[in-house]
């Protein structure tokens, strides 16, 4: 069990900590100093190499959430309410994941890819929606797995 708790703490913290990052640092300096085109640029390429972490850690939170629920709590009847919660939380954060993905990513992509600034800064807008979204919900995760079972 401490390798799953272990596992699932790095790929959340890796999770939560990149949207951290990419929203609080990178956002506010790439767009003080960045024309669209290169902030744009920027942009495609920092999701280019963070998703893929993204779709690992939601994989292994995946995973070892579902196993250390049925290994330690014998499912969710004998899990306590922060893990409900934290479960829920989950999986609405890789819903909305998985529509950035295959939706506002996909096409800041072709924006990008053909030279169409205003389409592309409308794409980038929906990801960092989304994303702050998501963060807000990582960090209220957070809280709660830390915290949760000693309320």
């Amino acid at each position: 069990m401490p390798l799953a708790i272990a596992l699932h703490v790095l790929a959340a913290t890796l999770w939560v900590g990149g949207m951290f990052f990419a929203w609080m640092v990178l956002r506010p300096v790439a767009a003080a100093r960045l024309e669209p085109p290169q902030r744009l640029a920027l942009w495609r390429g920092v999701f280019a190499r963070f998703f893929p972490w993204v779709w690992a850690a939601v994989a292994v939170l995946l995973g070892t959430g579902l196993w250390m629920l049925f290994a330690v709590f014998g499912g969710m009847a004998g899990a306590g309410w922060h893990v409900h919660l934290m479960l829920a939380i989950g999986l609405a954060m890789m819903a909305i994941y998985l529509h950035l993905w295959f939706a506002p990513w996909r096409r800041l992509q072709r924006a990008v890819n053909a030279e169409e600034w205003p389409e592309g800064g409308r794409q980038l807008a929906r990801i960092r929606r989304l994303v702050g979204i998501n963060l807000i919900l990582g960090l209220v995760t957070v809280a709660i797995a830390s915290g949760g079972r000693f309320l």
